[in-house]
């Protein structure tokens, strides 16, 4: 299935482009992008990809052969099977809303949309259309999340009744760019960009949100979106999370402080599956993928702290990122489910929305309470499958 990439800056060079890669059943095809660097940088990487200067020269190949081959002009292009949009947070829906239109099934890089209407709206034209839209929302494959999962689902902690989730850096200077810009339009700032995992893994683990409380701060001169912001979500299972996202962060927290009725478990450091796709590194069949060592699991006890040696380690089961898009092959081929659905993405952005209220009236904001999920809102997630979503 031939697979056309809109954007080659970080998300799709360092994410989309090489797990597409590697992915059985997938062929990176073309990528849309004008910018030489970049055509060199994916030409280096991928040597018989194409290239294409806007989205809407994807739209002509849905229906057999269409526009002619850059590289050969007297061949015409095949048609292509998914649309992957990795381009600016601004420009997801527009360009969503296209390639559905076209007939063209979607996958889209978080945050979807900037509301939780536009993404319902956007799942209302896929279910129309009868084509598959997912959300790539890749930190539901980490490996601490994965063994969170399983120790939850195995009963390892009790019932859980606080979830505390870090997503911290120390980044005192701006880098600027459309990521860090304070126009609303852009939807940039931490609240949606890492804000979107936290709380997303959240409503995965533990469920619907029934109140949401907010502090949101801009720290760094010069600085003119969101760069340190915390979130508290009490859900409809009575499960408390506190996540915190921050780029202003001196001394980093723990990944995940999860406290349970029988014993807690807290795990420090990320996922390395994103720091070895940004050194170059790929997945492959033939090797191992998305391992840590030994000193960085994570660990579970009770009345005691991981910091002076208490309690157990438990060996961190392995990321798997590559798994996100082999199930987005498995439901274009119809053998499997979409992995994130557009209205789970929905539920995660109410979340958002109503944390930037709270954070900006200074008021615990309550969402209306949660309705039957319909058939497009399932999901088989790996090693998740057995929790509340």
């Amino acid at each position: 299935m031939r697979v056309g990439l809109v954007g080659y800056g970080l998300a799709g060079s360092v994410f989309h482009a090489p797990l597409i890669a590697a992915t059985d059943g997938l062929v990176l095809d073309t990528i849309v992008t004008s910018n030489e660097e970049r055509r060199a940088q994916a030409r280096a990487e991928f040597p018989g990809v194409r290239f294409a200067a806007s989205p809407q020269e994807l739209w002509e190949r849905t229906d057999g052969p269409g526009a002619p081959d850059p590289n050969n002009p007297n061949n015409l292009l095949d048609p292509l099977d998914l649309i992957v949009i990795a381009s600016p947070n601004k420009t997801h829906v527009p360009i969503a809303t296209a390639a559905l239109e076209a007939g063209l099934p979607v996958v889209v890089d978080k945050p979807v949309a900037g509301t939780a209407a536009e993404a319902r709206g956007l799942a209302a034209l896929a279910e129309e259309r009868g084509l598959l839209l997912s959300v790539f929302q890749n930190r539901r494959w980490d490996n601490d999340f994965l063994t969170l999962a399983r120790l939850i689902a195995d009963g390892a902690l009790g019932d859980v009744q606080r979830f505390e989730s870090r997503f911290e850096r120390w980044r005192p200077q701006p880098k600027g760019g459309w990521r860090e810009s304070g126009d609303p339009q852009e939807i940039g700032g931490l609240l949606y960009d890492l804000g979107s995992h936290v709380v997303d893994q959240a409503l995965t683990l533990f469920g619907p949100a029934a109140l949401v409380y907010a502090e949101s701060d801009v720290r760094r001169p010069g600085a003119a979106a969101d760069d340190d912001t915390f979130i508290a979500i009490t859900h409809v299972n009575g499960v408390r999370s506190h996540l915190y996202v921050s780029a202003t962060t001196a001394q980093l927290g723990p990944r995940f402080r999860v406290l349970g009725r029988s014993a807690g478990y807290v795990k420090y450091g990320l996922d390395p599956q994103e720091a070895d796709l940004r050194a170059g590194l790929r997945p492959a069949a033939d090797r191992p993928w998305g391992e840590e060592p030994e000193a960085l699991w994570g660990r579970i006890g009770s009345g005691e702290s991981p910091a002076t040696g208490g309690g157990t380690p438990v060996r961190s089961l392995p990321g798997d990122y590559p798994a996100y898009y082999a199930s987005v092959a498995a439901a274009l081929r119809g053998t499997g489910e979409n992995p994130v659905t557009a209205l789970q993405a929905a539920a995660a952005l109410d979340v958002l929305e109503a944390a930037r209220r709270s954070a900006r009236e200074g008021v615990t904001v309550k969402l209306p309470a949660p309705t039957a999920p319909s058939a497009t809102d399932s999901a088989d997630f790996p090693d998740t499958k057995e929790q509340p979503v």
